[in-house]
């Protein structure tokens, strides 16, 4: 396949798989704490193993109205809600915890990310921490870094391998980069995204210094 046509490919496969609309707004007011209500309740009981028939058998509330509340389409009762947590064993509280979490931001001027040691942290290499959210609703874990490589004429970069999804995209400088038996040739404005899993790590530098972004995604704990 020529490289128009494995681009083609790409954008196809990646229309398909992007669903999610970044402008989308939620409603606000009571339509947000609906949503929020449905989401907690579809989580516990799927925490529990349970399906929406045995939630059903359990409580007496219909599949199609709890069908209804897992989606916020409806506003279940006060007394709906203390149906639930008796069925589900969790205090009627959970129910509300999403909707009353603060999300968090954190903003970071230049000169304040955090050089922080990683393994394989040594010299002439250097991670920045660019930022860090702890747990969080979205159930996903993001660490951000700055990557400055400015090289040794022995530097032999070990490979890494770790859970999640990395993204990489070149700043300055030119690399190439290894993810098991591949290498890749990174220049400014290149960017590379890879299961984490499989072995990776730079190769030579073929001009520097080095800077890349590195943001890796994972999945709470």
């Amino acid at each position: 396949m020529t490289i128009e046509g494995t681009m083609a490919a790409s954008r196809r496969a990646a229309a398909g798989a992007l669903k999610q609309n970044p402008h989308q707004l939620r409603d606000s007011g009571e339509r947000n704490l609906e949503s929020a209500i449905g989401r907690a309740l579809r989580a516990v009981r799927q925490q529990q193993g349970m399906t929406v028939v045995e939630l059903s058998g359990r409580t007496g509330i219909s599949i199609g109205m709890l069908s209804k509340i897992e989606n916020g389409i409806t506003s279940p009762s006060l007394t709906t809600l203390q149906t639930l947590s008796h069925a589900l064993s969790v205090p009627i509280t959970t129910f509300f915890k999403s909707y009353e979490e603060r999300r968090e931001v954190q903003h970071l001027k230049a000169g304040q990310h955090v050089e922080v040691e990683r393994r394989g942290t040594r010299a002439h290499y250097q991670y920045h921490l660019l930022g860090h959210i702890g747990a969080n609703n979205s159930g996903v874990v993001v660490e951000p870094y700055l990557i400055v490589l400015t090289g040794g004429d022995d530097d032999v970069f070990p490979t890494f391998q770790h859970d999640g999804i990395e993204l990489l995209y070149m700043l300055e400088g030119k690399v190439e980069y290894r993810h098991g038996d591949q290498t890749f040739l990174l220049e400014p404005g290149d960017s590379l995204i890879f299961d984490a899993d499989e072995r990776h790590g730079p190769g030579e530098l073929i001009s520097l210094p080095v800077r890349y972004l590195s943001i890796i995604c994972y999945p709470q704990a």
